[in-house]
């Protein structure tokens, strides 16, 4: 497959639409996880619902908790506990007194300008 300008238009067209990733962490001592995402976000992942369920059950463990980190656009903790990235992003609080309609627009508004750089480039 050749890289021409239609096919990086739909790499792009792709990228828009996937969730923000994880871009930071931050473990809290209710079992919650305070994650910053990719497109400015900070939002609230409970873990908690987790906790007595197969590998997870390690990390009732507070040092173990604690030991979370950012990990490929996801979070995982030592022992290699993890969780997919569109379902920390899908499933987590809005913070910072942002709404989730104040998150649709912004997802809206990066429609708006994926389509904008198409136009653009044909």
């Amino acid at each position: 497959m050749t890289l021409d300008a239609q096919n990086i238009s739909n790499v792009s067209l792709v990228a828009d639409k996937m969730n923000p990733r994880v871009a930071g962490v931050k473990p809290n001592p209710d079992y919650t996880l305070t994650l910053t995402f990719t497109n400015g976000q900070v939002k609230t992942f409970d873990v908690k619902p987790y906790l007595d369920k197969g590998v997870f059950r390690e990390l009732r463990d507070m040092r173990l908790f604690n030991s979370v980190r950012p990990f490929l656009g996801s979070v995982q903790w030592k022992n290699g506990q993890d969780f997919c990235p569109d379902m920390l992003y899908v499933d987590s609080q809005v913070q910072n007194g942002e709404t989730l309609l104040d998150a649709g627009a912004q997802n809206i508004s990066n429609v708006g300008l994926a389509a904008d750089k198409m136009k653009k480039m044909r």
